[in-house]
């Protein structure tokens, strides 16, 4: 794995790796796949190949599966390593998310009344209405 590291921590590194030392990406080729979609902007100009080079004080824009996140490159990886080494990479200005987006789980469960099948009483009531009309 030696071709995974890079030399000093302040020169420029390839968008792809930044994104795999920094844990925003499992694998280097699921970074190149977000590349390839058009999810990841740098400086605010999409970024369309995986070897394009970020250096530190770049902002980089990603749009993830379930939130978007904003970050300030400080530094180039050297290798992928714990959560804690891994956040020193970058500056996190990501928006917080919406409160009203997020449900916990027991109003994820609950249904609105009058939404959703009807229960047994519910259909009783409905079929003598349907009987009242005849």
């Amino acid at each position: 794995m030696s071709g995974e590291t890079q030399p000093t921590s302040g020169s420029r590194q390839r968008i792809d790796k930044w994104l795999f030392f920094a844990r925003l990406a499992k694998s280097r080729s699921v970074a190149q796949s977000h590349i390839q979609s058009g999810h990841v902007r740098i400086n605010g100009e999409r970024c369309s190949q995986s070897s394009q080079m970020v250096k530190p004080g770049d902002r980089i824009e990603l749009t993830l599966e379930r939130r978007d996140v904003v970050l300030v490159v400080r530094l180039a990886g050297e290798r992928r390593g714990p959560y804690e080494q891994a956040r020193l990479l970058y500056d996190d200005q990501s928006p917080p998310p919406d409160e009203a987006k997020r449900l916990t789980p027991y109003e994820q469960a609950i249904r609105a009344t009058g939404t959703g099948r009807p229960t047994k009483k519910e259909r009783r009531a409905i079929d003598r209405l349907m009987s009242d009309e005849d």
